[in-house]
């Protein structure tokens, strides 16, 4: 995400726009550090987030190497029907770490429920 403390992997790879999931993920945020998406097709809600136009040589060198270990790499459906890569919530930790877990689905933007300002929306 555009100012997040990942941006480095993908910021050199062409930024195609905001996107939004189609209305069936769960969104968490795992210990306030990183979001999370599990899909949930009765509890889920539509997620913003961005898409990048990123090689699978750049996923596998450069992205996936530092996502934390909840998390893993799956395919995701956008709410126009596009199918495209993300990283998700390894199924079954719900249950295992519930501790670290806040559900922020409702607020289904990471940037809002961290109070972050749009990169978009920076006054000069």
């Amino acid at each position: 995400m555009r100012g997040g403390d990942l941006h480095h992997n993908v910021a050199d790879h062409t930024f195609l726009g905001p996107a939004v999931t189609a209305p069936r993920y769960r969104f968490f945020s795992v210990r306030d550090d990183f979001p999370a998406l599990l899909s949930d097709e009765e509890l889920g809600g539509a997620i913003a987030g961005e898409l990048y136009e990123v090689s699978l040589d750049a996923i596998r060198t450069d992205f996936l190497p530092e996502e934390p270990a909840e998390l893993q790499l799956d395919v995701i459906e956008l709410d126009d029907g596009r199918s495209v890569l993300a990283v998700t919530l390894r199924p079954g930790l719900t249950e295992s770490i519930a501790d670290e877990l806040i559900e922020i689905t409702q607020v289904g933007d990471w940037r809002a429920y961290r109070g972050l300002p749009h990169p978009d929306s920076a006054t000069a």
